[in-house]
């Protein structure tokens, strides 16, 4: 198989889902049984990975179809537990096919490590000379990591600034690595610990933090889409998601809603390959604020034709060597499915869903509200919560629809009463 469309496959049992997956990826038979199995994280893996470990939290594992990127078909795995998320991107990413589906690009994975030196005489003569000492600093972080360095990456540049604090001014040496396929965190934590001797004795002063910015701008993924109007259900539909778009760019209290958006796409493929959804969470926002003012992830206009073009860049701090990816069963199977083969791949992908989530709630908010899929789905989780079970939850959402009565005591009253009849 090498399509990613695949009409009706919310149609198809768990099991026929799964097997699809498998034959597209190429799974092996302990890998499918992995992500069948609700417990794929057994207790001793989750005692290494954290401390005071009790169990496992589940989250349900999702694949959201139809996604064509850089000519590529992929599919996309996501964790998540919010409805119509992973049926939302599934179905505005075929509506972007027709126009050769989504188009990426990546800039080279560099993460900046921070050294903070407090109590410089003269602080500015502090950052000149921690300047001059550029290639003796390098040489030292470049020590802590010769395999990195081997494989093409390592320290690249070293920038230094002074900054005005409530406390006085700090001189802040930053140290700029190349992570390669790795997030990069352990990598640039290590070299600042190392080089901050170094730099707080040719500076004058004491050194205090040293540590990674998860701002990580200068390790951006970018993603664009052109999607035909007819697609989107023409051009009134273009010009609400456009005004949406609008609303969101001058109004900070809609444009949360509308970054929370992007973000059901991009944390729900972060988790699944066992990357930190922290860091790129909070890399995002920082990113989306850079210019003094909370502004939308992603940008949507009409070319000459009138349809709609949107554009996304975010910092991507994501991994395929090291941390949760390489331990947890799950995540190493999402990036199997995945296909991907380096971590700019990957980050790429991660934006790309993220524009392509931003487009199916902005073109749910146009033109049918965004609680006709939600609340659906809604209503079937109520009717499960109610102690249902089998085709009584679908019969109990159905009717709780109909009603426009999607509460959870109205789903017990509906489990008592059809109880009664069997």
């Amino acid at each position: 198989m090498t399509s990613s469309e695949f009409a009706g496959f919310y149609k198809l049992t768990p099991q026929e889902r799964l097997r699809f997956v498998g034959e597209f990826a190429h799974l092996d038979k302990t890998e499918l049984d992995i992500l069948a199995t609700s417990s794929a994280l057994k207790i001793d893996t989750a005692n290494r990975m954290i401390e005071n470990a009790v169990g496992v939290m589940p989250l349900p594992f999702g694949i959201a179809m139809n996604f064509l990127i850089n000519g590529k078909d992929r599919l996309i795995p996501m964790a998540i537990e919010e409805p119509s998320v992973v049926a939302g991107a599934s179905h505005a990413a075929k509506m972007a096919r027709s126009k050769g589906g989504f188009k990426t690009s990546s800039t080279r994975p560099v993460m900046m490590g921070q050294i903070q030196v407090v109590g410089c005489a003269d602080p500015e003569k502090a950052r000149v000379s921690i300047l001059a000492s550029t290639e003796e600093i390098l040489r030292k972080a470049n020590e802590q990591d010769p395999i990195l360095v081997s494989m093409g990456g390592g320290a690249t540049a070293l920038e230094a600034k002074v900054i005005q604090t409530i406390v006085g001014p700090m001189v802040i040496a930053e140290l700029l690595v190349d992570c390669g396929d790795a997030m990069g965190a352990n990598a640039v934590n290590t070299m600042a610990e190392a080089v901050a001797p170094i730099v707080e004795r040719i500076a004058g002063g004491r050194v205090y933090l040293r540590i990674l910015s998860n701002l990580a701008d200068r390790r951006l993924a970018q993603a664009r889409v052109t999607v035909a109007k007819e697609d989107l259900g023409g051009a009134e539909v273009v010009e609400g998601i456009i005004n949406a778009y609008a609303f969101a760019a001058s109004d900070p209290y809609r444009c949360a809603t509308h970054n929370k958006g992007v973000m059901n796409g991009v944390t729900a493929v972060v988790l699944a390959t066992g990357n930190d959804t922290r860091a790129i969470e909070a890399g995002a926002h920082a990113y989306a604020s850079r210019s003094g003012r909370y502004s939308p992830m992603t940008r949507w206009s009409k070319d000459a034709n009138g349809d709609l073009v949107g554009e996304i860049e975010l910092p991507m701090a994501v991994g395929l060597v090291g941390g949760a990816t390489a331990v947890h069963p799950i995540a190493r199977i999402a990036v199997k499915i995945l296909g991907v083969k380096s971590a700019r791949e990957l980050a790429e992908i991660v934006a790309a869903v993220g524009l392509c989530q931003n487009l199916a709630a902005l073109r749910a908010l146009a033109e049918e509200g965004i609680q006709h899929g939600h609340m659906r789905l809604h209503a079937r989780n109520l009717a499960a919560a109610s102690g249902a079970t089998g085709d009584l939850v679908d019969m109990i959402a159905e009717k709780m629809i109909e009603e426009k009565k999607i509460r959870i005591d109205r789903a017990k009253e509906l489990l008592a009463e059809y109880s009664k009849r069997a």
